[in-house]
């Protein structure tokens, strides 16, 4: 007789995952109210069309609305990234908090939690159907005092304002004027804030001459805002397999690229290694503080296959442009098992070979000081920034990445 064993419980999953979640590294937190408050709020309540393994997964986004073209358009979070989100943002009793990007309420549930009876939670879409579905599950919860909103999330919701804390759960491009103007001075901020190719939750805090300066960042990746148009994207090769990404400010022409990769290359060694584990995406982050040509490269598996590009990964690796030239990180791996690999970078068209060196010389100023944390500038777009610092444009925003 086969004895099928009994399935784990709801709360049994979901302490597993807290314990995920608290030994998680780089990205997690033991922080004891924020697993306080995951411990409280059902996850699975707030996917009702996800099984109990999926919905208490550490690691996994349960996509809860796909496009068309099968894009993700909204979904619930990795947990283990909430949660660090949830740390940086640091909500207290009695907090008024603003959350752009409703999903499916779960999110709006933890922070209402943080905040205490004597709080308040914001909670915006522009999607009707995806408010809907989540103020029914935060009823059905039992957060009915939660004000979920449908609208624009880009102009906040200012008869709720002002707020002590305000939390994006969307990738953003840009910091609309309102994330400044309903933040109280002090207040903090955390956003999934994409430049140059990549997308780092940053923590910041408003000053009071209205400049928000970061106290933390981390890598992730979040469903885009709708709207947005500040990013660029381009083949620069006749068969459509390698795509460069850039942002609206940058002075990149796919024009000048076309047929770059068909020429000569030049494969440069750093001499800088790193281990098997180890993050690449620091490099990429630190290079942003100081050179105006980061961008990213996308390669499809075919064009690997065959030589014609081969980027450290394949959908997203940092890369410089400049002109009619590119050079994009690459690396090989040590012979000794376990062992990581070392950094290089390959130039392609008249100026490959310099713009390779100038990588390979990024690459080598972020190993010789591995730790180094990031500090975030950002100023509304009326503010004048530091003199001499570089400054990434945006439309509403300027910023800047100091080391």
């Amino acid at each position: 007789m086969t004895v099928t064993a009994p399935a784990a419980s709801p709360e049994h999953l979901n302490q597993l995952m807290i314990d995920a979640i608290a030994a998680a590294r780089p990205v997690g937190t033991s922080n004891p109210r924020v697993l306080a408050a995951i411990h409280a709020v059902p996850r699975h309540a707030f996917v009702p069309g996800a099984d109990l393994a999926d919905a208490y997964n550490p690691d996994l986004a349960v996509i809860t609305k796909r496009g068309p073209a099968g894009t993700a358009l909204s979904c619930a979070s990795v947990p283990y990234l909430v949660a660090a989100m949830l740390d940086q943002l640091d909500v207290r009793d009695g907090h008024r908090v603003f959350e752009a990007g409703a999903g499916t309420g779960w999110n709006a549930a933890l922070l209402a939690t943080l905040a205490g009876p004597g709080g308040h939670v914001t909670t915006i879409d522009i999607d009707p159907e995806i408010t809907a579905q989540a103020a029914a599950s935060l009823e059905r919860a039992g957060f009915p005092g939660v004000h979920v909103v449908t609208g624009d999330a880009s102009l906040g919701v200012p008869e709720n304002a002002p707020y002590d804390r305000v939390i994006i759960t969307i990738g953003s491009l840009d910091i609309p004027p309102a994330w400044f103007g309903q933040l109280r001075p002090g207040g903090r901020l955390v956003v999934p804030l994409r430049w140059r190719g990549q997308t780092q939750s940053v923590a910041l805090v408003l000053g009071e001459d209205g400049v928000l300066r970061s106290d933390s960042v981390f890598l992730c990746g979040f469903v885009p805002m709708i709207g947005q148009d500040w990013e660029r994207s381009a083949a620069i090769d006749s068969r459509d397999m390698v795509r460069l990404y850039w942002d609206a400010d940058q002075d990149i022409s796919p024009g000048l690229l076309s047929g770059v990769l068909d020429g000569p290359k030049t494969r440069l060694d750093s001499g800088v290694t790193v281990g098997p584990m180890e993050s690449l995406d620091p490099i990429w982050l630190r290079t942003t503080a100081t050179d105006p040509a980061v961008c990213r490269i996308a390669a499809d598996p075919a064009a690997v296959s065959s030589g014609l590009c081969t980027p450290v990964i394949k959908s997203r690796t940092m890369a410089l442009a400049e002109g009619d030239s590119i050079a994009y990180l690459t690396a090989q791996r040590l012979e000794a098992p376990g062992h990581g690999a070392r950094l290089g970078a390959i130039g392609e068209g008249p100026n490959g070979t310099s713009l390779a060196e100038r990588l390979c010389n990024h690459i080598g100023t972020w190993g010789a000081d591995r730790t180094a944390k990031p500090s975030i500038t950002i100023y509304p777009d009326s503010a004048l920034q530091t003199a001499g610092a570089q400054v990434i444009e945006r439309e509403h925003c300027k910023m800047s990445v100091a080391y």
